[in-house]
């Protein structure tokens, strides 16, 4: 039967040895019959430049080289990869694709996105966002040499974790989860009665209302503790689980 994969918010990296195992075995067991892999932003935990040569960069460009061979992969840039240019993008086989994307699965329209721009309550997150998005001041960034990158990324992943850990003491975690009204809003400017992104690390299938007419809303999971993708076949949009492997 025909299908096709969707993940997000994997966050690779160096000491997560654990999930970069889980994403290997995902794609060596089950895109051999897939129509297609989308790949919904936050692959890695940073990306400073196409230019780092940490291993693990070239292990996941590899694998993803491999598959592509047998059937199309697509990528569309989260919050945390934002800079991955089409050099990787080359040797890694992958299509980019616009921050918005509207496809045919099967039939129906479907509009595919990483989510971080639903969340319009973070006000503080969405003005950095309107910052990194203009391509002038990725020019800049990636004109810093290596060593300045690394040290402005962990500088940022550690303002983000304090962000959110201060969200959850005041619980207000609902800024980092979409905008209720925002989610009718963007799907009816699009045309589309289905959803699918990722970002909120809370996987989930919501029903609502868009121009009337039922709607729904698929949101990826997170592999901090698990492996979590949608399989999409034109019978069965099903959100799958499995638990990461264990490591020594």
């Amino acid at each position: 039967m025909a299908y096709t994969l969707f993940i997000a918010d994997l966050h690779l990296a160096a000491d997560r040895p654990d999930i970069t195992q889980a994403f290997l075995q995902f794609l060596a067991a089950e895109t051999q019959q897939a129509d297609a892999l989308y790949i919904l932003g936050d692959l890695f935990e940073v990306w400073i430049g196409d230019d780092n040569p940490e291993p693990l960069l070239a292990e996941v460009a590899a694998a993803l080289q491999a598959v592509s061979k047998q059937l199309p992969v697509f990528f569309i840039h989260g919050n945390r990869d934002f800079l991955l240019k089409a050099r990787y993008a080359n040797k890694a086989g992958i299509t980019l694709l616009p921050q918005q994307q509207v496809i045919d699965l099967y039939g129906t329209p479907t509009l595919i996105m990483h989510g971080d721009s639903l969340c319009t309550l973070d006000l503080a997150y969405q003005k950095f966002r309107r910052w990194w998005n203009q391509p002038w001041w990725q020019t800049l960034m990636l004109s810093l040499p290596l060593s300045i990158r690394q040290r402005i990324a962990r500088k940022a992943r550690e303002k983000s974790a304090k962000a959110k850990a201060q969200y959850m003491r005041q619980d207000a975690a609902s800024i980092m989860d979409v905008t209720p009204e925002e989610v009718p809003k963007v799907m009816a400017q699009f045309g589309v009665q289905k959803l699918i992104h990722g970002h909120t690390h809370r996987p989930a299938v919501h029903q609502l209302q868009v121009n009337g007419q039922a709607a729904e809303r698929y949101v990826l999971g997170d592999w901090y503790t698990q492996s979590s993708y949608l399989k999409v076949t034109a019978e069965q949009w099903q959100l799958e689980f499995d638990p990461l492997p264990a490591t020594s």
